[in-house]
């Protein structure tokens, strides 16, 4: 079942753990609020680097410090449901936190991803991943597609 990909990072470690035994296991993270083909295009490729890709997802109220009382739109278990559901993504961890740079440093994920929209030096966790001997990369984004573009195109409807 897709939810059983949904996991505390108490229970996450120990798996991580196992899978680093056979591949480079691969950390991204996001508010993934409205999934969208720029989301799935971008999981995709940040799997592809590695054996396993672990997704750190925003609580409500984490994106709702960083967006905006109006989000999420869905709420945090709809959200990691969804996401767990696609076949790439291998496990789903939510944070509370601003940003995942205590859950980066729990976990030591061999590989940190994020989108090309983002400088490496500018990404969050990226000196614990680079310490812990790890990689850090960027992969590019399908032009056009964010969730923000989309909740204002559904605003713009009336």
């Amino acid at each position: 079942m897709t939810s059983d990909k949904i996991l505390s990072k108490e229970k996450a470690l120990p798996l991580i753990n196992e899978w680093k035994k056979k591949g480079k296991v691969v950390f991204t993270n996001g508010c993934f609020d409205i999934l969208h083909l720029g989301h799935v295009d971008y999981l995709e490729k940040a799997r592809n680097l590695g054996y396993k890709l672990i997704l750190g997802i925003n609580t409500d109220n984490s994106i709702k410090g960083l967006k905006g009382s109006d989000r999420p739109i869905t709420n945090e278990y709809s959200r990691a449901r969804v996401i767990a559901a696609l076949e790439f993504v291998d496990a789903v961890i939510l944070f509370n936190e601003e940003t995942p740079y205590d859950l980066i440093s729990y976990l030591k994920p061999d590989i940190l991803v994020k989108g090309d929209d983002y400088a490496i030096e500018n990404i969050v966790g990226a000196d614990v991943v680079l310490e812990n001997g790890g990689t850090v990369k960027t992969v590019s984004l399908v032009k056009g597609y964010s969730t923000s573009n989309i909740i204002s195109k559904i605003k713009n409807l009336k």
